[in-house]
């Protein structure tokens, strides 16, 4: 078992319901364990301000229920540089900071990759909102922010139901779709836009037009943030007033925008939250680092953080030259496989949305 006497908690990037628990069930954990702990305010922003305060089991009581993340975040631009990582390093030394738990998505994982080449054991825990990190079936954050988003949707339907009317509602996600997907699906929209999947415009309006026909009085539509026109102009803002004109239906348009980040996670983002960091302690504690903490097949596991990376890359179609060349051809085949993987099940999702739209 690595001799560790202490560790840093920072949180990255965007906050997601249900950070507040990790951070909650890294502290306990490694407090149990014998290892001091400090939270580092505002992310790498934190480590290169030396923003750093030390964690007693008081310190994360009654945490576990709230939304945002208590440790505050922070997007770091000065942490990309040499001079910004020297400066992060020297807050860990002064401190006597032997390792990091970093939550957050990608960008959060990249720092933690610098952090550990740079001698300081860094491990990522997946939190984002968006569940776009390809190497885990799940991130912490993503099931509070569909239930946030559904419920406004439903809240949608009662008025839509009551005015005849169509509301088109364009939900947050970046590049992924699951959101707008998965809560197309369970609020009976009748259709959903996302990146991944080409969307049929004509065939979408005409099928429209038969539903009005045949008596239909509401209609809800979900669009992901990530789809635009040619021109970059957001395409549900477009599509609403093309559903208005071509249909006549009556068409609002809503963005649901940062309001499904707030709010008390669920019970699958504690309990999640709550798995990864305790196994992220134990990592560490057996010597482990630059790996994130995933879930897969219902398991919690673990996994390269440069794996990771690339296969997200690979599965977002971002791949870099010489990207590939650290990983053998088995890697490599694993990764395709996992990206295959992915757009078939969303794709699966999509067509249900369609079948079930009558």
């Amino acid at each position: 078992m690595a001799k560790f006497r202490k560790i840093g908690i920072l949180t990255s990037g965007g906050d997601a319901p249900g950070m507040n628990a990790a951070v909650r069930a890294v502290a306990r954990k490694a407090l149990d364990e014998g290892v001091e702990v400090v939270g580092i305010l505002g992310g790498y922003s934190g480590l290169i301000h030396d923003n750093v305060v030390p964690f007693t089991p008081r310190t994360v009581s009654n945490i576990i229920s709230r939304g945002g993340t208590v440790l505050y975040s922070d997007r770091c631009p000065e942490f990309k540089t040499e001079e910004g990582m020297q400066k992060a390093i020297a807050t860990c030394k002064r401190h006597g900071i032997d390792a990091i738990v970093a939550m957050g998505g990608d960008g959060t994982f990249r720092g933690a990759t610098d952090m550990t080449n740079h001698g300081i054991p860094t491990i990522g825990i997946p939190c984002t909102i968006d569940n776009d990190i390809t190497a885990t079936d799940y991130t912490i954050g993503f099931d509070s922010a569909m239930n946030t988003t559904m419920h406004m949707i439903d809240c949608l339907r009662d008025t839509c139901e009551s005015h005849k009317r169509c509301n088109v509602v364009e939900v947050m996600g970046r590049d992924c779709g699951q959101i707008a997907l998965f809560t197309a699906l369970a609020s009976g929209a009748v259709a959903a836009v996302v990146p991944e999947v080409a969307f049929d415009e004509r065939e979408f309006l005409d099928r429209m037009k038969k539903l009005v026909d045949a008596g239909k009085r509401s209609f809800l539509v979900i669009v992901s943030e990530g789809v635009v026109t040619e021109n970059g102009q957001k395409y549900g803002e477009v599509l609403a007033k093309k559903i208005d004109e071509e249909t006549g239906v009556e068409t609002k348009f809503a963005r649901l925008a940062h309001v499904v980040r707030g709010g008390s996670p669920t019970l699958r983002d504690r309990f999640t939250a709550t798995q990864m960091g305790v196994y992220a302690v134990q990592a560490l504690l057996a010597g482990k680092s630059n790996i994130v903490i995933c879930q897969i097949d219902s398991r919690i596991a673990e996994l390269d953080i440069n794996y990771a990376l690339i296969a997200d890359r690979m599965y977002k179609n971002k791949l870099k030259p010489g990207d590939l060349d650290a990983f053998s051809a088995e890697q490599v085949a694993a990764m395709r496989a996992l990206a295959a993987q992915r757009q078939e099940e969303i794709e699966a999702v999509y067509k249900m949305v369609a079948q079930t739209s009558k």
